[in-house]
């Protein structure tokens, strides 16, 4: 496994490989470079909230990234300096995808003195001898290597700045594996440094990228560095095993079975790990972690997921209880997964999940004007207040309010990937000559094929309306696919190009429908129709699902707030110190949660303005264009460490009062919520 001779003239771009190499295994759909691919409609108004709200602003006031030890401060949440390279990570992307000039400096002025700052031996970021630890520079790189991609001004400099780090990585891993495993005398604990090992694939994912876009003289070092990173690794493939890996509620096992393996049951680390036996097979061509990776993915939403798309895991993985929660953190780590997952491997159920989890689970967790978000979220949480007697495994008693720092600072930090980087997944090279929408949402691409340039514009209004309009321009004839989500009724669902109209006909495993395009302009409707579905959850309870978006009983709120608190001591801030939109908030509910439905009533209602623009927010109370109504009644229902319990069984259910009609709103929008609803049968009341 080495590169025999590698030539380089004339700089960084005409780097060429002169022989043979050795391939990594090939993506089934190749990622577009940063910057190819705009948002439009409602996405495009999100992330310009996202750019106007908490992530367009902490790199001017948010201590963990305007003063952090990155940038020559002294202000970090851990010794493993992890606030600053989350930030970058994500601002990137956003400062790119919506053109924001201001972003664009923030992200240029950061580049400008992490790279300036590069020490002699290569080494980037502030750590020093002992303290040096490589985990805090994955996202770093991640960060750069988009930079580069998005930014002609910055490739050199980042690719030089990348070949130096990667060099002084394969001497500290030749030196018994320093800075990755523990050695006596590190600064960095025993315990601190299995974030960096279990967290290993976002390391790979930039050498790889390097050894395949820009390799170095010395390209071999990559490889190296590859292998050494997996055998030092705790490795998914040791967890993914049947006998091995926790179906049960974690809380109902002993703390012995489960402290050790704590590595594997992080939320954000299982996340962030969904991706790492797929990016580890493309280096040691091991398909059998195909297997192992989609084992992955089903025992962990089987086991441990919501409705909604969310990883449950407060800070560890639990069980199917809709009192447990999930990490913001979680949720933006997994959709990057599943969207690289969908590249990598080409399943359709990777991107069905990582759209459930954009349109639901993420945006439900954030403030509509996104200056603040939750530490975690419930799939039941009909108020969002101080909780002094918690559910939650490791999350303080603020962990499921809204604002700047409720528990730990990752959340903060590391949201801004969300939606930027779900962008950047949505489109994606096929072959030589085709391009395929594959995570559907409002944007627009152009790239260019083998055979000449491409722009593909969609506007829709998706998930709220399962209709898309397609405008193609091309200078030659190529191939666009579409991808048909695995709800969607073929028998009903059509395109249609000019005067004719046909049935979809996917590809059963990328689920991909592919249309031959002519050269010039062309426009195409996409059709997606559907049921509404419900899904059998656990405690013998239902979750709405329409398309894309499940539906939760939205619940009214009063809601308080203060200036932010500081989530190692609670304490509030000096009213300086934060943008005055920057507020911690607790939501009260104003009516009852404890409703169980009858779900044969549902019924689907659309507004008028589901076909037009829609609101602006449009993940806020009352904002979507379409909502569900069903009989329901209130029901004798317990609580459990200050919120609803799992509800009575079925045959316990009694209505209280009279039958009502409960309405549904898609989750994201519904801020104090119940999504695990009980059943009752209504038809004789």
């Amino acid at each position: 496994m080495k590169v025999t001779s590698i030539v380089c003239a004339a700089g960084l771009a005409t780097c060429v490989v002169a022989q043979s190499k050795q391939a990594l295994v090939p993506f089934i759909f190749d990622a577009l470079p940063l910057g190819s691919i705009k948002p439009r409609g409602w996405l495009l108004d999100q992330m310009q909230l996202m750019a106007a709200g908490l992530a367009g602003h902490e790199h001017g006031f948010y201590h963990y990234v305007a003063n952090s030890s990155w940038l020559g401060g002294d202000q970090e949440y851990s010794e493993l300096n992890e606030g600053f390279p989350y930030w970058f990570n994500g601002l990137v992307p956003l400062a790119y995808g919506v053109d924001d000039d201001c972003l664009k400096t923030q992200v240029q002025g950061a580049a400008d003195y992490v790279l300036g700052a590069q020490a002699t031996d290569g080494w980037l970021g502030p750590e020093n001898g002992t303290a040096r630890n490589f985990w805090a520079r994955y996202p770093l790189c991640l960060g750069l290597m988009q930079l580069a991609e998005v930014d002609p001004a910055y490739e050199e400099r980042v690719i030089s700045a990348l070949w130096k780090f990667t060099d002084l990585m394969h001497s500290m891993l030749a030196d018994n594996y320093t800075g990755y495993l523990y050695h006596d005398g590190d600064k960095v604990s025993q315990d601190d440094t299995q974030w960096g090992r279990v967290r290993v694939q976002d390391m790979i994912i930039t050498l790889q990228w390097l050894y395949e876009k820009h390799p170095p003289p010395n390209a071999s070092v990559l490889l190296d560095n590859m292998q050494y990173l997996i055998d030092g690794s705790l490795n998914w493939d040791e967890w993914y095993q049947e006998g091995i890996y926790i179906t049960q509620d974690l809380n109902t096992v002993p703390v012995s079975e489960t402290i050790p393996l704590f590595p594997y049951e992080h939320g954000v680390n299982v996340g962030q790990g969904l991706k790492a036996l797929a990016v580890f097979r493309r280096f040691t061509h091991n398909d059998s972690l195909l297997e192992t990776t989609r084992n992955a993915v089903n025992w962990t939403f089987t086991y441990h997921g919501a409705a909604s798309g969310a990883i449950l895991a407060d800070e560890r993985l639990a069980g199917l209880a809709p009192y447990y929660g999930s990490e913001t953190c979680t949720l933006v780590e997994t959709m990057y997964s599943l969207g690289y997952l969908y590249q990598a491997v080409g399943d359709n159920d990777f991107a069905d999940k990582c759209e459930r989890t954009a349109f639901n689970a993420l945006p439900v967790q954030l403030t509509p004007d996104w200056w603040a978000r939750q530490y975690v979220s419930e799939p039941n949480q009909p108020y969002s207040e101080d909780l002094s007697d918690k559910p939650f495994w490791n999350v303080n008693n603020w962990g499921q309010t809204y604002g700047l720092e409720t528990d730990y600072p990752c959340c903060t930090v590391n949201h801004p990937q969300g939606y930027p980087k779900f962008l950047s997944a949505s489109y994606v090279k096929v072959g030589d000559n085709g391009l395929a929408h594959v995570l559907l949402s409002p944007a627009s691409v152009s790239s260019t094929l083998s055979s000449g340039n491409v722009m593909v514009d969609c506007t829709t209004n998706y998930p709220f309306a399962n209709i898309f309009s397609y405008t193609t321009t091309s200078t030659p004839s190529f191939d666009f696919y579409v991808h048909v989500p695995q709800w969607a009724n073929l028998a009903s669902s059509t395109i249609a190009t000019g005067n004719t109209t046909t049935p979809l006909s996917p590809d059963l495993h990328t689920g991909l429908h592919k249309l031959s395009l002519s050269a010039g302009t062309t426009s195409a409707t996409l059709t997606l129709n559907t049921d509404i579905a419900v899904e059998l959850r656990a405690n013998d309870t239902v979750a709405v699902h329409y398309g894309a978006l499940i539906y939760a009983l939205s619940i009214p709120s009063t809601n308080t707030s203060t200036l932010p608190k500081a989530f190692n001591t609670n304490q509030e801030f000096p009213s300086s110190y934060a943008p005055p939109q920057s507020r911690d908030w607790q939501l009260t509910n104003t009516s009852a949660w404890n409703i169980a439905i009858d779900p044969s009533t549902l019924t689907l209602n659309t507004a008028n303005r589901s076909a037009g623009a829609l609101p602006n927010p449009i993940w806020a109370p009352g904002a979507p264009p379409t909502s569900m109504s069903v009989r329901a009644c209130e029901i004798a229902w317990g609580i459990y460490k200050g919120v609803p319990d799992v509800p009575p069984p079925k045959a316990e259910r009694k209505c209280l009062g009279d039958v009502f009609e409960a309405r549904l709103e898609p989750l994201g929008a519904a801020k104090l919520h119940m999504v695990d609803l009980p059943s009752i049968d209504l038809s004789g009341a």
